[in-house]
């Protein structure tokens, strides 16, 4: 391991410090009144992080050289070269963060499901959307902690890609417009566990009522969707494990990934519908990494290159969606 946790623990506790700084700014300074996101103004924040994200991207190549070639452990190493090093960790964040960038798409359509069912008002979705964040980012924690120690067994890499292969497949013929949010793990619990409110109470979570706290709609949907990323990172997590077995470049790429969703739902909510073949590519990339997993890596000398792997990724995402819009401009002929 490049980076192993007990000489790198100080970065994860910068970068997650770093990253609480750029969501108290966000939520404090651009986001402190409760407003319709634009798409013009969502697409300058999806620009914003996608920027924070490459400039990250560099400034890690430029970190791992200096550190590799400072690092004894790695120089003992027969035939370890720290620029190439750096190299394919740059490359790994890279890939990373497309990968779970582009399934985060997928996740826009139950997004939109979750809002039209609970009439969440369009003033109030960047709201929900902002502490579900806060959750995934710490359920990511979660699933890539225990990522790193399960994918150290041959069994449970095997296990993992057989389940994004199954997930491939199965996404050929899922339509999310079919779901009911209303039957949600979270939501069936917290209708259980506390009385719930009909109406919207403004911005609120919950409201105080005779009393005695309701959940507002609102908090439904926040659980809605804090359950929809739990069984996205089931897919995502392991998908980007596939591309690399550093838990520091999975943690930092799936968190600046995460951090520009919000963005990228009010930039392609209206037209995420358009994406109608969108779901065979992203299929196409988790049967490639379950396939990587189980098969490529090993027929490869334990690691398939990750500029192949970035080029087949590009492939099926950019293929999809080139031929979703072709589609679309026929049918509108």
């Amino acid at each position: 391991m490049l980076f192993p946790f007990a000489d790198y623990w100080w970065f994860y506790v910068a970068f997650t410090g770093f990253i609480l700084v750029l969501l108290a700014i966000d939520l404090g300074v651009f986001n402190r009144q409760a407003h319709v996101v634009s798409i013009r103004e969502a697409a300058k924040f999806s620009v914003l992080w996608i920027s924070l994200a490459l400039v990250f991207n560099v400034l890690l190549y430029f970190y791992a050289r200096s550190a590799f070639a400072a690092d004894p452990r790695l120089l003992a190493m027969p035939g370890f070269d720290p620029g190439a090093a750096a190299w394919r960790v740059a490359l790994e964040f890279l890939a990373g963060y497309i990968v779970e960038y582009t399934l985060s798409v997928d996740n826009m359509f139950v997004f939109v499901v979750i809002f039209s069912y609970f009439r969440v008002p369009s003033v109030y979705q960047h709201r929900v959307l902002f502490y579900g964040i806060l959750g995934a980012l710490v359920f990511r924690a979660v699933f890539i902690a225990l990522g790193s120690v399960l994918l150290a067994y041959h069994w449970v890499i095997m296990v993992f890609g057989a389940l994004l292969i199954y997930t491939g497949f199965k996404m050929l013929s899922h339509d999310p417009g079919t779901m009911a949010p209303d039957q949600n793990l979270l939501v069936r619990l917290t209708r259980r566990w506390m009385p719930v409110l009909e109406l919207f109470d403004g911005k609120h979570f919950f409201s105080r009522v005779d009393g005695r706290w309701h959940a507002t709609p609102l908090f439904l949907a926040l659980m809605a969707i804090e359950m929809s990323d739990i069984v996205f990172a089931i897919d995502s997590v392991p998908a980007i494990f596939a591309l690399t077995r550093e838990p520091l470049i999975v943690f930092t790429s799936n968190v600046f990934a995460i951090l520009g969703l919000r963005s990228l739902y009010f930039v392609l909510a209206g037209a995420v519908a358009r994406f109608t073949l969108l779901r065979f590519g992203l299929a196409g990339v988790l049967m490639f990494i379950g396939l990587k997993m189980i098969w490529l890596n090993e027929a490869w000398g334990g690691h398939f290159p990750i500029g192949w792997s970035l080029a087949i990724i590009g492939l099926l995402v950019g293929g999809s969606i080139a031929a979703s819009l072709l589609v679309d401009q026929r049918k509108a002929a």
